[in-house]
């Protein structure tokens, strides 16, 4: 298998043999993303193996909001008082198993990351909401940290993400 990827919007790829060992991550990416991207609900990223047209790993980005006072005084101590401020959502990213161990995950990551710092529209954090112990570690290790109110959502600041991306 190929170590090289290349990261694209889904389209014509082959995805029906996808296997992440979470079902509902595999019946996603399946059945559901492409109305979902057709929908204008969310944008799904696939990586696709060079030289090749199945998904490796995927993930999806959106935007959304959270409310000011989700975060900690010290990451909103010099921004406008606005009750909500804008974010970009990984609402799912998944490795098929056959990648697994190849920082395929942590790629798709930073990809994402990447394209959050590029949008057009501002956005001040990328969230996640982890389903899982491993989910959560997986986001912890990359600097990712929680809301005090919901310990299964997290946030990474851009500013943050753009010095980890350097």
């Amino acid at each position: 298998m190929s170590d090289s990827f290349r990261i694209e919007l889904l389209a014509g790829q082959d995805r029906a043999g996808f296997t992440s060992g979470v079902e509902p991550l595999d019946r996603y990416l399946k059945a559901q993303a492409g109305q979902d991207m057709r929908r204008r609900v969310s944008n799904c990223f696939v990586a696709v193996p060079d030289g090749a047209a199945t998904v490796a790993g995927f993930y999806t980005l959106a935007a959304a909001s959270i409310p000011v006072h989700d975060l900690p005084d010290d990451q909103t101590r010099r921004l406008p008082r606005y009750p909500v401020l804008p974010a970009a959502l990984i609402g799912r990213l998944a490795v098929d198993q056959g990648f697994s161990g190849k920082q395929l995950g942590a790629t798709l990551l930073f990809d994402a990351m990447l394209r959050a710092l590029r949008a057009e529209p501002a956005v001040l954090t990328v969230i996640v909401d982890a389903k899982d112990d491993t989910t959560l570690a997986f986001y912890r290790h990359h600097g990712f940290q929680p809301f005090t109110a919901r310990p299964s959502s997290l946030y990474l600041p851009v500013d943050t993400a753009a010095k980890l991306l350097r």
